[in-house]
Formats: structure tokens, sequence, C-alpha cells
């Protein structure tokens, strides 16, 4: 960024705050008009929409395609279990949910080392370079024999996909403002949801048409088709992710200098760039940052039901294809609905409201689960907890990441600590859902409810303590247009 210059002024605080952006001695000013109460703009210049119509088309597809893969991969073993994986592979007790679970031991290793060193390496070649790394793995499990290799595989499984998920979190949030970037997150996220919708329809088929093919059970074929497919993906992935805004290959100069200048004006007490220790070390002593942690962990341990729903669906009584069958339509929902929330969060960027209807709506289907052994009332309460929850996860993250986003550094490493500790949640949450517990599931369904009311707590204990910091910083400055959302 030899060519670029950046005018600050100090706060009473003397934290730099960057107020103007000049490209070749060209200032590029922010504009001050129409903006929404916490300084976010409400009108957006020609120039603006046009390079958001060419993210949308760039970055969007190639990260939704790659987290419908990653998800796909991960949940093989899942669909495989339907298709008497687990006999196969002689596993007894809770081995099935030890190999489950024992992904998200190495899932949870990588993820803060990866997002520190995204600060220093394109994006495009590192996402696809650890993409390649997954499909491998995912289809030499098709060669495994007993529980041991399975439990290897999945532990190797987790470090390889590790770096993915928080990655692309943080490139969305390097390219699009807070009013922008939950909407993105939710569309990037229906990868993960469609993923579990159709996995089951993608896998019936495999297992009804490969099963016996060669010697090989139908289940290894399904992890033999989707890991070659993943494998072309990530060379596609190579040519098609951005890297920093100043330094993606697809978008013109002018362009490059946009994007880079609307995320700095868009921040909330921007700083300059730091080292990525410094950035660590902002993060973790930035007490905020545990406070979205603990919600993202308390949000996904209500989600723990996304390894098992096949399992609870098949409670219901129907042969193996149907059950398959009726896991798509709550994460069809899910899908439409998490997109919906997310979006009217960023269109009247609020975050609170908004994360506490779509909890207690999840609270209300996980009480009928497991309060009613009706057929049509435990679906109806399937459809409304897969249904209403997942748009939490969206609002959360980026959240996280616009209050906590003053260095790109900081930003990158407190995306992966949240979301790091919230998947600590699927090592234990496994053992919630024992088969002993069939057909109520009620240990997990009330542990459910528990989670999502804690969210609820955190989130109104963040709107509180943002309310008070945005008060600081209108003592500190009184001509201070840009405030942390809540």
């Amino acid at each position: 960024m030899t060519d670029q210059t950046k005018t600050k002024t100090k706060t009473k605080n003397s934290s730099e705050h960057i107020d103007t952006i000049s490209v070749n001695d060209q200032p590029i000013k922010p504009q001050y008009e129409e903006l929404d109460k916490f300084g976010a703009s409400l009108v957006k210049s020609p120039a603006e929409v046009a390079l958001v119509k060419k993210l949308d088309r760039w970055m969007m597809p190639i990260l939704w395609l790659m987290y419908f893969l990653n998800f796909l991969d991960r949940n093989a073993i899942v669909n495989g279990k339907i298709d008497n994986m687990d006999k196969d592979l002689k596993l007894t007790g809770v081995q099935y949910n030890t190999c489950v679970s024992i992904f998200f031991v190495g899932y949870l290793v990588g993820q803060v080392p990866s997002n520190m060193l995204l600060n220093r390496i394109r994006p495009s070649w590192y996402m696809s370079g650890w993409m390649m790394a997954w499909a491998i793995v995912s289809t030499l499990m098709a060669v495994v024999k007993d529980y041991k290799g399975m439990l290897a595989c999945r532990f190797i499984l987790g470090i390889t996909e590790a770096p993915f998920y928080p990655g692309g979190v943080y490139l969305i949030s390097m390219f699009y403002t807070r009013k922008e970037s939950a909407t993105r997150m939710s569309v990037f996220y229906t990868g993960n949801l469609l993923a579990s919708a159709f996995s089951g329809l993608i896998a019936a088929p495999v297992f009804s048409g490969m099963e016996g093919k060669h010697g090989l059970e139908g289940w290894r074929w399904l992890f033999i088709i989707q890991g070659a497919i993943t494998v072309g993906v990530a060379v596609l992935a190579f040519f098609m992710l951005p890297n920093a805004p100043l330094q993606t290959r697809w978008l013109t100069q002018e362009e490059r200098e946009l994007a880079h200048s609307r995320i700095a004006f868009d921040t909330t007490e921007k700083k300059d760039k730091v080292s990525v220790w410094k950035g660590l070390r902002e993060a973790c002593t930035d007490y905020r940052m545990w406070v979205f942690a603990l919600m993202q962990n308390l949000h996904l341990s209500a989600n723990g039901f996304k390894n098992f729903l096949p399992t609870v669906v098949q409670t219901l009584g129907f042969n193996r294809t149907i059950t398959l069958v009726l896991t798509c339509p709550p994460y069809l929902l899910s899908a439409f609905v998490s997109v919906a929330v997310s979006w009217s969060s960023g269109r009247f960027n609020e975050r609170t409201w908004h994360i506490t209807l779509s909890k207690t709506v999840a609270i209300v289907g996980f009480m009928i689960g497991t309060l009613t052994l009706n057929i049509g009332a435990r679906y109806f309460a399937m459809v409304l907890f897969v249904g209403a929850t997942y748009g939490v996860n969206n609002i959360n993250l980026s959240w996280t990441a616009s209050v906590l986003g003053q260095t790109d550094e900081k930003k990158a490493v407190a995306i992966a600590i949240a979301n790091t500790l919230g998947n600590l949640s699927f090592v234990y949450t496994p053992y919630l859902w024992p088969d002993s517990s069939k057909p109520r599931f009620s240990m997990a369904m009330w542990a459910s409810v528990g989670f999502s009311a804690g969210v609820i707590a955190c989130a109104w204990a963040l709107r509180f303590i943002l309310m008070r910091d945005n008060r600081k910083i209108r003592a500190q400055n009184n001509e201070a247009i840009n405030f942390y959302v809540y």
C-alpha cells in the first residue's frame, strides 16, 4: 500500500481513528449525509452499488459452494450411519458419538492460528489449498476398516477443515459493511443448511445404486464421490477467491480503493494495522469478545441436533428413504428464514431483538419436541427449532466482526476465537443424544432450551455494554458519528 496514506485524529483515550483516506494524494472522504444513528450510510453511490454487485457475483458463489461441500463432506458420517456404517465398522457403545465429536477436537485446534496467518497469506492460495487437503482426507475415509481408522480420519478431517469457515467469515467482513455483512453471512451459511437438507437426498441414491459395486458398501461410495467433487472445486476456488481488498486481481484499481476505504469508514474506532501478535493480545484483552464467544458457544450447543437430526427423524417410525427425505424440509425452511432474519437485522441495523425472537421460537420447538410423542407434533417441533435458530449464527458473527474490528488482525482473531469456542460445543453435545434416550431425547431437548435462553441473556448483556460504550465515545468526541450497533 505504498501509494496510500491516511490522515488520523487522536481521541482523548489516544486511540487512532481514521477519518480520511487518500489514494495518490487524492482524498477519499466518507459521505456523511443520510447516516443512521450508528453512523452507517443509508445511501450508496452508483460506484459502490456496482462494487457490491460485483462482489456478490464473484466472491459469494465460490464461498457458498465451498461451504456446501465442506459440510457435505463433514456430514457424510451422519448419513453413513443410516446405511449401517456403524455396523460395518463394528462400532459399539458411544464409539460413533466419539467419531462425531473427535472431528471438532481437530477443528478447534487450527482456527485461531489459521486466521492469524490469513492476514499474511493470500486467501485464494491458503483456503483453496486447505480445501484440497480436506477433499483428499474425506475421500480416503472410504477405505477405513475399523473404529481406530475412522477416529483418526475424523480427527485429521477436522484439522484440514478448520481454516475454512472462520476464514470465509473474515473475508466477508473485509469486503462488506455492517449493514451488508449479516445478509451475506446468512447466504454463505445456507451452504451449510442446504448441505444438511440435501445430504440425505444425495446419499439415498448413492446407497441404493452403488451398494456392492466393486465390493464396496454404499456409504464408502458416498465418501469417494463427494471427495472427488471437492477436489475439482478446490482448483476453481484458487482462481475465484479474493485476497485483501487492495490485492484482489478481479477488481479494478478504483474498485480496490473503494472496497478498502468504505470498510475503514464503516468501522467504529478504526485503527492502523498492527502485528498479528498484537491483534491476538488486543482480542483476548477485550472482555466483549468473551461475551460474544459465550453467546456463540451457547448458540451452537443448542444446535447440537445437526449431527443427529436423521436419527431423531428416524424415531418417527418411517423407513430409511422416507427418513432421509424428511430431514430436508426443516433445513430448507431454515435457509429462507435465516436469510430473511439476517436481512432484516442489516436493514434495520438491529441485533438484540432479532436474536431474542429467533431463540424464543426455537425454545418452543425444543419443548414441544420432548413433551409429546404425537408424530405430527414432533415433526412440527423439528421444523420450528431447526427453522428458527440458524439466523442467529450469522447475526452473532457479523456483530462480533463489527464490534471487534478496530484492526484487521484483531477482527480475524476475534472471529476465530468466537467460532472456536462455539464449536467446542460439538465435542460434548453428541453425548446429550444417546440412542438410549429415544424417542424423546429429553436430556438434549431441555439442555437446548437452557442454551437458547443463555443466548438471549448474552445478547441483552451486550446491548447494555455497547450502549455504555457509545456514551463514552460521545463523551470523548462530541462530533463522533460512528457508534457500535446493538
